[in-house]
């Protein structure tokens, strides 16, 4: 058994934060999936995403890929509280956890939410590890730093872990293509660690990768879940690539940060604590013993979700 922190993913199958993880009954139904080890929700905002039909996905016409002009969650975070809390309440005796994917533009919105997170892991006693069941994933899909305003929201990240340290915090990484970014992540992580007073870190793990941005699509590529007369496979022309063709960067990008994570040592020996979940391209039972092989210690998917439904897992995951 791998522990994500205190979080128990057993089996280490997840979906990673999508539109098909947007509302209650899609929650429901992957906490209700035997072949998934834990859910993520779809990211959140503090008041919700003003959504249109410009915020779409289409289909690659040959290969199990996707291109999306989503935005976050509609939904803001205080119904996936609710969800979150109705989800575990009516299932006492599962240990499966849930992770709510947040994102925020400044500091201040960030602490809010993270104080609302944790004002629900009081109600429900969440903390304890064998009762620990919710986790926080901070999204940021900027390529150029790992998240926004770096300082701050390391303040507002190792304030809540320092005040109660069975908090599970993860980032959620856009796709990286040069050395220098994944060193740049990890002055972050080791700036966590230096304005840190405890034993530990503030960061438990790394989801790699989001979607890969301003990728382009032909309309005779794609199979859109919308009728348009487009050029383009979504209407706002770029978008967010996912799936097989995203799956070799992907692997790069876990393989990259796994063995950054392997080389911590001395003051920053806690960094190498840190777990993966592989994410970008997991369409078969083989791309998820690849992201096994690059170092994952965790694999997720949304592309062959978005496809097959919740059976998507049971494809992945069964013997």
């Amino acid at each position: 058994m791998v522990l994500l922190h205190v979080l128990d993913i057993n089996p280490p199958l997840l979906n990673s934060s999508c539109a098909w993880s947007s509302n209650l009954q899609q929650l429901t139904e992957l906490y209700e999936s035997p072949y998934t080890g834990a859910v993520t929700t779809r990211t959140a905002t503090l008041l919700g995403f003003k959504e249109d039909n410009n915020h779409t996905v289409a289909f690659h016409v040959e290969a199990l890929t996707t291109i999306n002009s989503y935005g976050y969650s509609p939904h803001p975070l205080t119904e996936y509280i609710e969800w979150v809390k109705d989800i575990l309440i009516s299932h006492p005796l599962s240990t499966k956890p849930i992770i709510i994917s947040i994102t925020a533009s400044d500091p201040q919105t960030l602490a809010e939410m993270v104080n609302s997170i944790q004002t629900l892991r009081e109600v429900l006693q969440d903390g304890k590890i064998g009762n620990a069941r919710i986790g926080i994933e901070l999204t940021h899909r900027v390529q150029i730093s790992p998240i926004p305003h770096p300082r701050a929201t390391v303040s507002v990240l190792t304030a809540a872990y320092a005040k109660d340290n069975t908090l599970t915090i993860g980032l959620k990484l856009p796709p990286y293509v040069h050395k220098d970014q994944f060193a740049e992540v990890f002055a972050v992580l080791q700036s966590l660690q230096n304005s840190a007073r405890y034993n530990g870190s503030a960061i438990s793990f790394l989801t790699c990768t989001n979607t890969l941005g301003n990728s382009l699509l032909f309309s005779e590529q794609s199979i859109s879940t919308i009728e348009s007369k487009n050029e383009f496979a979504v209407p706002t022309g770029l978008g967010g690539l996912a799936g097989e063709s995203l799956h070799p960067l992907a692997l790069g990008n876990v393989y990259a940060f796994k063995k950054l994570i392997s080389s911590q040592s001395g003051a920053h020996a806690a960094l190498g604590n840190i777990k993966i979940i592989g994410v970008g391209g997991v369409t078969s039972k083989a791309a998820v013993e690849r992201m096994t092989k690059a170092g994952a210690d965790f694999v997720g998917c949304a592309t062959l979700f978005g496809k097959e439904g919740v059976h998507a897992f049971e494809i992945l995951g069964k013997r």
